[in-house]
């Protein structure tokens, strides 16, 4: 079960992390590293180069059978700097471990990418800034909804899978002069397709600029001609109630508001507050006796829409620019017996 995500105010400060014997970053140590490093390390350095940040619970949820195995490996990519860490500092008992992408781990991605390490978008002090950044909790809490998909993807007898996910960065750069959504997923089950726009709100936002973007995503609609759901998430039953009625009015002052499709959740809609695909989405204009709906049944709620289409990259279009990494699949490669072995080494 993901944790329940934490406010920014509670991740103010960050506790000392002991240092640890690391590798040199070097020639032969990238070469030492071309042997040693699994597809699922490769992998879960692209997933930290899309998405950023991701804490040790989130990683055993993207592609670990438990912690335990989670902290082993990490460890060792932690010491031969394909990861960075940090703990944020809590007042009574402990924050996990947070994880960034190093700068050993940059320049493998660079080299299998066929680029120059200067040529990736990678600074590593940006990056071991992101410990500071005031935006560290939404972008851990949103990448928690999608990270919950990927956990369900890999459970036994699971139909789903999780089959695109876009970071808010990605976002910005198909759709960032428009609208920037905080994520783009799409979710796959008995060969039906839903995809959808993520908003992650923690509260901080006002609600008559969350409710101003539903104009955007008309106008990105009437751009594309494409129309995707939108999934708001909020962290209290009182927040989502409140805008709800400045979303609905929103939609009310829309040319074509059947272009603009919006549901909402809170945290405690659902026993797990990150866990996406349980029944937890209410679309915008329906009242709470209607039942909330599962990520998969969404299509019911509008029946309207069309399929969707092909996301541009995962159609085998090319990346926008040649040092524009194309996106990860967000759900890990399976690891031959070989493989295993090493990754437990």
């Amino acid at each position: 079960m993901a944790e329940n995500p934490t406010p920014q105010r509670g991740l103010r400060g960050h506790r000392l992390v002991r240092p640890l014997p690391r590798a040199r970053n070097s020639a032969e140590h990238h070469a030492w590293l071309a042997h040693h490093l699994t597809p699922r390390d490769r992998w879960l350095a692209r997933m930290l180069f899309e998405h950023k940040v991701f804490t040790t619970h989130q990683i055993t949820d993207l592609a670990y059978p438990s912690q335990r195995a989670a902290n082993m490996r990490l460890l060792n990519l932690y010491k031969w700097g394909v990861v960075h860490r940090f703990r944020p500092h809590r007042d009574v008992g402990t924050h996990p471990m947070y994880y960034i992408l190093d700068s050993a781990g940059a320049t493998m991605l660079a080299h299998e990418e066929g680029i120059e390490p200067s040529a990736l978008n990678y600074n590593r002090d940006r990056e071991i800034g992101r410990a500071y950044s005031l935006q560290l909790a939404h972008l851990v809490g949103c990448n928690g909804l999608f990270t919950s998909l990927v956990r369900q993807s890999g459970q036994p007898g699971t139909t789903g899978q999780l089959t695109a996910w876009w970071s808010a960065a990605r976002c910005g750069r198909h759709w960032g002069d428009i609208v920037t959504p905080d994520g783009y997923g799409r979710w796959r089950q008995a060969g039906l397709d839903v995809e959808w726009f993520m908003e992650f709100d923690f509260g901080t936002e006002q609600l008559a600029r969350l409710a101003g973007k539903l104009v955007r995503y008309e106008r990105l609609a009437d751009t594309t001609g494409i129309t995707t759901p939108i999934l708001m998430w909020f962290p209290t039953t009182a927040r989502e109630v409140t805008a709800r009625r400045a979303l609905l009015d929103a939609l009310q002052g829309l040319r074509r508001p059947h272009q603009v499709p919006v549901a909402t959740t809170h945290a405690n809609a659902a026993r797990d507050p990150l866990d996406a695909s349980e029944a937890r989405w209410l679309p915008v204009g329906a009242t709470p006796t209607a039942g909330r709906t599962a990520l998969t049944d969404l299509p019911t709620l509008w029946p309207h829409l069309p399929p969707p289409t092909p996301p541009l990259e995962s159609a085998g279009q090319p990346a926008i620019s040649r040092s524009d990494v194309a996106p990860p699949r967000p759900t890990p490669p399976v690891l031959s017996g070989h493989h295993m072995k090493r990754a437990t080494s």
